[in-house]
């Protein structure tokens, strides 16, 4: 028994592996090899460790791997439009991003300062959605701490910054953004599509202090 066991095994590492290498990933993620590639590419706008020192700027330093490359692949592939993005990750391969989401995925986030102004408010759509808007809550798939869920692809939004968190939300709500396509089925299209400008706000500035 414990020998079929062990085959099974076996048998289930090696199709892991196929997976792997039809997807091209030739070697596991390499941080190192990620921070030089993003020595090059990206501090200018995410600073040396990804907390991004401008303003309407995201912070990626300790985001998940999974999310990180695939909102990479994203954009390289043209299937997400940041404009500042336009042209960074053209040449880059799917190992290259793996690395650079390994390395932003080991450095530590920084926590905001969230206004007393709406905090509540905010806290209450994080926390709780608004039923009568089929407004989700947030802490279903970001958790209750914003640390979002690393399995999943969720992303952190713990120490976000607020003008981003605007951005991306009212994108979704205009359908800008889709990214939440395919095995999310559109659902932060379908939260962010009831929210007023107000409590968009509200929601960002919760998360910029959210840990």
């Amino acid at each position: 028994m414990v020998r079929s066991r062990r085959i099974i095994g076996i048998g289930a590492l090696c199709a892991v592996g196929a997976v792997a290498w039809a997807e091209g990933e030739s070697r596991p993620a390499d941080a190192e090899a990620g921070r030089v590639l993003a020595s090059k590419t990206c501090i200018a706008c995410h600073g040396d460790d990804g907390n991004s020192l401008i303003a309407g700027y995201p912070h990626i330093a300790g985001q998940n791997a999974r999310y990180l490359f695939r909102q990479m692949q994203l954009m390289r592939d043209g299937d997400r439009d940041p404009k500042l993005m336009a042209g960074q990750l053209d040449n880059m391969t799917d190992q290259d991003l793996r690395d650079m989401a390994a390395f932003y995925a080991g450095q530590a986030g920084r926590i905001g300062q969230a206004s007393p102004e709406d905090i509540e408010t905010g806290e209450a759509i994080y926390r709780g959605g608004i039923l009568a808007k089929q407004v989700a809550a947030c802490t279903a798939c970001h958790a209750p701490d914003g640390s979002g869920n690393a399995l999943a692809g969720f992303p952190s939004l713990s120490g976000q910054t607020a003008a981003y968190v605007v951005e991306q939300l009212k994108a979704y709500r205009e359908g800008q953004r889709r990214t939440d396509a395919g095995d999310y089925e559109g659902m932060m299209r379908q939260t962010a599509a009831n929210m007023t400008d107000a409590e968009i706000a509200a929601v960002a500035n919760y998360v910029l202090g959210l840990h």
